[in-house]
């Protein structure tokens, strides 16, 4: 059984956008339950789309698996390919409404949809991005805050720092095969940390990551992608070069990039 729920979200310099979220199996969870997962995936997509702008799909599906015993609100979640893109979600059916807010797994997957589906040698900068972003869509909306972003992104690059010394390759290559070798914190967060330093550098020009995305959903996303052509279009759309640079340094790189709170605070 689907549910439908209709959004009219005001959205920065956009006028009025109608997103259909329709959300697969709710039927299977109480009357209370319904509603708090009805109401947070409502208010997770609005969140979302006050930093990144409108998602290009005009439908976004859900997919619930709710679980009956679970450490924590969202266990695991992933994004379904298809037309339209969807996210499927593994939740705690007994979770509290404050809690699935404060649980960035959602913001995470969401985030993955403004980008293309990009080849395995790639995904450090979809994962990448998805893991920054998390952290900025939480910030903006006040879930966390700006001493709790820095902490996050900092805690996140630490971890990466630590497994770049047993994980060595060149980020490109450790990405297609980061599941076989657990690698995830590595490639990740070096990817967070590839779009943190390209948000650093944009500030200098009066514009964000989050701008620049913004303008690529509405204008220019394809279903899929190359890395390096969607790395081109982002410079097209920042007159700059900054993408590319910092592309030619993070794809094959061995270590961690040089990145601390001191600058992180200033985002």
């Amino acid at each position: 059984m689907k549910f439908f729920f209709v959004l009219l979200l005001s959205i920065s310099s956009f006028n009025v956008l109608a997103a259909e979220v329709v959300i697969h199996n709710l039927s299977s969870l109480s009357s209370n339950a319904q509603n708090t997962v009805s109401t947070w995936v409502n208010q997770s997509v609005e969140k979302t789309q006050n930093t990144l702008g409108p998602l290009k799909q005009t439908t976004l599906p859900i997919y619930l698996k709710p679980q009956y015993f679970a450490f924590e609100p969202v266990p695991w979640a992933t994004v379904k390919r298809n037309n339209p893109d969807g996210i499927e979600l593994h939740i705690d059916r007994y979770a509290s409404l404050n809690a699935f807010t404060k649980d960035w797994t959602l913001y995470h997957e969401l985030s993955h949809l403004y980008l293309p589906l990009l080849p395995y040698s790639g995904f450090w900068l979809s994962e990448g991005f998805a893991s920054y972003m998390q952290n900025v869509i939480m910030r903006d909306s006040g879930i966390i805050t700006q001493p709790q972003f820095v902490q996050r992104l900092n805690a996140g690059f630490d971890r990466a720092r630590l497994q770049t010394k047993t994980k060595t390759q060149p980020l490109n290559k450790l990405s297609a095969d980061m599941w076989k070798q657990r690698a995830q914190q590595r490639v990740y967060w070096t990817g967070a940390a590839f779009f943190a330093q390209a948000d650093l550098k944009l500030q200098k020009q009066g514009l964000s990551v989050a701008g620049i995305i913004k303008q690529y959903q509405t204008c220019c996303r394809p279903a899929r992608s190359s890395a390096k052509t969607f790395i081109k279009e982002l410079d097209k759309l920042s007159s700059s070069s900054i993408f590319t640079t910092l592309y030619a340094k993070y794809n094959t790189r061995t270590d961690f990039p040089d990145i601390n709170k001191k600058q992180l605070n200033t985002l």
